[in-house]
């Protein structure tokens, strides 16, 4: 089992950078595929990235790739988001999540394990 907690969220304007945090318990984390996914105020949770376990893969949303880019230090037992030229629709909460598995891509029902979330404010 994993314990996850997110860091680095704050409040930004539009085409600045951001660089969030998730911080792992247990000594197994090398062993677990990590994703990314957001919340927006009255919309469902969405994927955004995700890396597969010793970080040779990722996979971004449309709507992020170019601008956001997913990271993984299994030795310090983090995975990153860096988020650059954010926009307003940019704005929610950010979960890390993790699955004892290879890679689990986009689909969240695949992530047993969640953080509480990170607010990211995007000001126009």
């Amino acid at each position: 089992q994993v314990q996850l907690v997110e860091s680095g969220g704050g409040l930004v304007q539009a085409g600045g950078s951001l660089r969030l945090s998730c911080a792992a318990s247990g000594r197994t984390f090398g062993n677990y595929a990590m994703g990314w996914f957001r919340q927006a105020p009255g919309k469902e949770r969405e994927f955004v990235a995700a890396i597969s376990w010793k970080g040779a893969r990722t996979y971004y949303a449309d709507s992020v790739k170019g601008r956001f880019t997913i990271s993984r230090d299994n030795a310090k037992n983090t995975v990153s988001l860096q988020m650059a030229s954010l926009k307003p629709e940019d704005t929610a909460v950010y979960y890390c999540a993790a699955a004892a598995t290879f890679y689990s891509g986009s689909d969240q029902n695949a992530y047993p394990y969640w953080g509480q979330g990170t607010q990211v404010t995007v000001s126009s």
